[in-house]
């Protein structure tokens, strides 16, 4: 017998009192920390707190694992280089709906729940929205009782933690484990050996991979919880290690330095996430991430099917995996290695269960963006995966000639291979062509891919491309997030909405309520102090909870125009200054997000603020109309405090430039109205919610293809509307940067001759239409009656709808909750 099953205790941790739930904190004190006294700070009881909640995941894990195996059903496996997580420990609880519980057993003994959590570090695994999608999604698919994990790489530093120095970004490790990671539940015995370098005939289809060296994959279980726990899934992680085969030989010849450099080199694959390809070591380190990422994400997921399952034929009927934007687009040749390299299938058959097996989700439009990888580069790293590839290609153009014959134009354009003066793997046509299903996450950006990033593919094969409009999970981002929200929601119209948000539509009648609209704004000002005092200790700038908070929150691009923002903010100031106006209400502009170090124009804008708001703030002839505050380090705790908090939601991308957007979501639900182009899910924000209550201005994206067509000339704006002119004008002179002669004039030079993303054309709409949400705030019932129309017609974007969605049309998962909106 290899195995046997283990008996559950006969204490199961379910914590029925807060006495049950000391008891275990005691215990793991003791047994796990080997500690004889208790450490009352917050930080003392966070770890055995989280290793007795930990205690009640493990159990609702294997209960889960037992319920899928007994009905063999079909998994999906969610492929991606991010998972922002956040804190994982208070997501838990509150799913776990332990969260009276954990705070009356500390209360008992005089410690503060909320200061316990806050001493969680957010977990590194992430960066932007690619990231914390992929986070609600994993809750949504527990949540509603569907097999579905996540596989990613445990990072050791994640992203970096961002300070502001003397207005500048400035990046320092992101040392989120330096406490520990008490939730995550190491698998050692579950290592796997991952092949790389080596060499392999490029010219031989079933070509032998020798001469590899080996890097050892380690994994380690994050568990992510259901609400109810029921069913609690996990986030599988997997960090690097150099295989003992790999340095061994060099140690033993007596080069220990030579040795301890290799086994260095190894583990960085899973140091930090996405280091710099600015130089060629940064992009050979970022390719090994990626197919460390899928092989030991494939070879992980094949052990498991393997378990149960002895024939490879059913691998499409029991495994389904989604590959994250074209980062884990390696696990087509990978797959391919696995069936035909390692377990002997035949060519044909293995590239039909490939293709039945994968799907591919595209994340952006930004040509800069669609990762390519020289051919190279990948020949030295992955021999064998650029012969498949070779061959891959070969069997697609084959196919390509049959639908189009002789248009070598075609050809060339749907080749996996772009023929150029370094020839490169294109890794998102790599995708389309290994999958079954290609979906883009808006309704827009579903048919810009269709029309115009891969039209040739959509009119070879119309059948693969679909629309997963984006969504996200509302019990961490109103529920958890927004308790005074939550309160108020549940004693109007019950608890059913934490499940199946379609029942907040229940919600709206309510908003021409007089006394629930008064506790509505209630909500909000407790919401904005607590965010006006966190600016405060962050960045120093005292604001006025009773002004407008207007917010932009995102990942720093040109394309997400923070820039377009501060040319607005600006023209204020000087319609304050120099024309004598007053505001029709006064305004706090906030704004956070982080930058990729090697990204220079938007570490410029960062820089931009930070001075802008300087000279603003210092001004008493603003007599505080207006404040502006960059809060640093931008990360999902502190999104759960900004959100809440605000009034206005800033989502003025470059029309058809944002493939979706979650930020816009998020904002929306906790009765922010929103200020925005049609871009992304903001159509179909628009839809569900109406023009009433929103804020629409700028070119579509129709209208903008139509000037880049036309080769459009910002500097015809620039000369013929004053107001652009002035704004321009003045960024661009040293009135901000006294004493760094010069430092803006990039500002002038960028907008006025290569103004790619079209802000000057944007910011006449943008100037007049911000001054009626001005307008409109300073009616206070009007506002709130609005805002809480925002939050109950958001139902549709709930991540809930976008997983059932996959699940049903694109994973053949069996589905056993369903709401309203499917």
């Amino acid at each position: 017998m290899s195995s046997i099953t283990t008996a559950r205790p006969a204490l199961r941790p379910g914590f029925s009192s807060p006495e049950d739930l000391w008891l275990a904190i005691l215990k793991h004190i003791r047994y796990t920390l080997g500690q004889s006294r208790v450490d009352l700070t917050p930080r003392g009881v966070l770890r055995p707190l989280a290793l007795a909640i930990r205690d009640r995941l493990i159990d609702g894990m294997l209960e889960t694992e037992e319920r899928y195996r007994a009905t063999g059903a079909k998994r999906l496996y969610y492929l991606s280089m991010e998972f922002l997580m956040g804190r994982v420990l208070s997501d838990n609880i509150c799913n776990l709906q332990l969260t009276n519980i954990c705070r009356e057993a500390l209360a008992e003994h005089g410690v503060d729940l909320d200061e316990v959590l806050e001493a969680e570090a957010d977990a590194g695994l992430g960066n932007g929205g690619l990231g914390r999608l992929a986070a609600c999604f994993l809750e949504s698919m527990a949540t509603l009782d569907l097999p579905g994990f996540g596989y990613g790489i445990d990072y050791e530093y994640g992203m970096f933690t961002q300070e502001i120095q003397d207005g500048y970004q400035r990046e320092k490790p992101d040392r989120w484990k330096k406490s520990g990671t008490p939730l995550q539940i190491p698998r050692p015995s579950l290592s796997v050996d991952v092949p790389i370098y080596g060499r392999c005939d490029t010219h031989v289809r079933n070509a032998q991979w020798t001469e590899q060296k080996l890097v050892m994959g380690i994994p380690s279980d994050m568990p992510v919880a259901g609400y109810g726990g029921r069913t609690v899934n996990y986030l599988r992680l997997f960090s690097a290690q150099a295989s003992e085969d790999f340095d061994i030989q060099i140690f033993n010849r007596g080069d220990y330095i030579r040795a301890v450099e290799q086994k260095i080199a190894g583990e960085n694959i899973s140091r930090v996430l996405y280091p710099s390809d600015q130089v060629k070591s940064g992009k050979e380190l970022r390719l090994l991430q990626e197919y460390f990422l899928v092989a030991c994400a494939l070879r992980d997921i094949l052990r498991t099917f393997l378990a149960d399952n002895t024939d490879l034929e059913q691998i499409p009927q029991k495994i389904a995996i989604q590959m994250n934007d074209t980062h884990p687009a390696l696990a087509v040749p990978e797959l391919m290695r696995l069936l035909v390299d390692e377990n002997g299938m035949e060519w044909k058959r293995a590239w039909e269960i490939t293709q039945a097996t994968l799907a591919y989700t595209n994340h952006t439009l930004l040509p800069e963006a669609l990762e390519k990888w020289s051919l190279p580069l990948m020949e030295h790293v992955l021999p064998r995966h650029m012969n498949i590839i070779f061959n891959i290609n070969h069997d697609f153009l084959l196919k390509v000639v049959q639908f189009d014959p002789m248009n070598f134009e075609r050809i060339r354009r749907m080749s996996i291979i772009e023929e150029a003066d370094e020839k490169q793997v294109r890794m998102a046509l790599l995708a389309i062509v290994g999958s079954h299903s290609v979906n883009g996450v808006s309704a827009l950006h579903s048919e810009l891919v269709k029309k115009t990033l891969v039209p040739d593919f959509a009119k070879m094969m119309p059948e693969r491309f679909n629309n997963k409009t984006n969504g996200v999970s509302h019990r961490r981002w109103v529920l958890k997030s927004n308790p005074g929200l939550s309160e108020l929601l549940n004693r109007t119209i019950g608890e059913g909405w934490i499940t199946d948000f379609d029942q907040i539509r229940q919600f709206e009648p309510t908003a021409n309520d007089l006394g629930i609209r008064a506790d509505f704004r209630s909500v909000k000002r407790d919401n904005k102090q607590r965010l006006a005092k966190v600016i405060a200790e962050t960045s120093g700038v005292l604001v006025d909870p009773d002004s407008m908070f207007d917010v932009h929150i995102k990942r720093f691009h040109e394309y997400k125009r923070q820039l377009l923002n501060l040319l607005r903010i600006t023209y204020d100031y000087l319609r304050i200054v120099e024309d004598g106006e007053t505001l029709p209400t006064p305004a706090t502009y906030i704004f956070a997000g982080k930058s990729a170090p090697a990204y220079v124009a938007a570490t410029q804008i960062i820089k931009l603020i930070n001075n802008v708001a300087r000279v603003v703030n210092a001004d008493k002839r603003v007599r505080d109309q207006i404040r502006i505050t960059f809060i640093p380090d931008y990360r999902v705790s502190l999104a759960e405090i900004i959100i809440p908090a605000a009034d206005l939601s800033e989502q003025i991308s470059t029309a058809g430039m944002e493939a979706s957007g979650t930020g816009n979501m998020k904002l929306a639900m906790n009765g922010a109205l929103t200020m925005a182009t049609l871009d992304g899910a903001n159509i179909e924000m628009l839809e569900q919610i109406g023009s009433e209550n929103m804020y629409i201005f700028g070119l579509t994206a129709e209208e903008i293809a139509e000037r880049q067509a036309r080769s459009f000339q910002p500097r015809e704006i620039y000369d013929k509307d004053s107001r652009v002119r002035r704004v321009i004008d003045i960024l661009s002179s040293d009135r901000f940067s006294i004493n760094e002669f010069g430092l803006f004039r990039w500002v002038y030079e960028t907008l006025v001759y290569r103004d790619r993303y079209f802000h000057l054309a944007d910011l006449p709409s943008y100037i007049e239409t911000h001054e009626r949400a001005q307008r409109d705030f300073s009616d206070a019932e009007n506002w709130s009656r609005r805002a809480m129309l925002n939050v109950a017609r958001m139902g549709k974007f709930s991540s809930d709808r976008t997983i059932l969605e996959y699940a049903t049309e694109v994973w053949g998962l069996a589905v056993e909750r369903q709401t309203a909106a499917v």
